[in-house]
């Protein structure tokens, strides 16, 4: 399928690639499909709608961001997506990007639980008191887990 991008501008991704969030993200729930792509500064990634090309969110695994993050999700909410097995399944946080001046944050307490199996995807709100909307990203982000929480 042909993509149209933010950032990218056209892409062409496999059908296959295509990630369907049933009930939306928060805040923009009438947009359900989207496709993860390449943003060029690894971690990072692009969670682009394929419904509206002005759509697109930076996202990265926050385990790297937080080596003691954890998830904990309900089983009923899971079941949602399809998850069988935890090995199906890929964290993902939200990217904040600070319109002048300012620190980049992280959306620990809302991740984006995606099903490498069936490719749905939910965004799940934790209760855990210690994950922030706004977890500032002090140090840069490498390929490997940091200790920055």
């Amino acid at each position: 399928m042909e993509v149209k991008t933010k950032a990218l501008g056209t892409v062409s991704v496999p059908d296959e690639q295509l990630l369907v969030i049933p009930h939306g993200l928060f805040g923009f729930e009438e947009y359900t499909q989207y496709v993860l792509l390449p943003s060029g500064y690894e971690p990072f990634l692009w969670l682009q709608s394929v419904q509206k090309d002005s759509l697109a969110f930076l996202v990265v695994d926050p385990f790297l961001v937080c080596s003691d993050y954890e998830v904990d999700i309900d089983d009923k909410q899971l079941e949602e997506i399809g998850v069988v097995s935890p090995s199906d399944v890929v964290v993902m946080a939200l990217v904040t990007l600070p319109q002048k001046q300012g620190d980049i944050t992280v959306n620990l307490q809302g991740p984006l639980i995606i099903n490498t199996s069936s490719n749905l995807c939910m965004q799940a709100i934790l209760s855990d008191s210690r994950w922030r909307i706004k977890h500032i990203i002090s140090h840069p982000v490498a390929g490997t887990r940091r200790e920055i929480c």
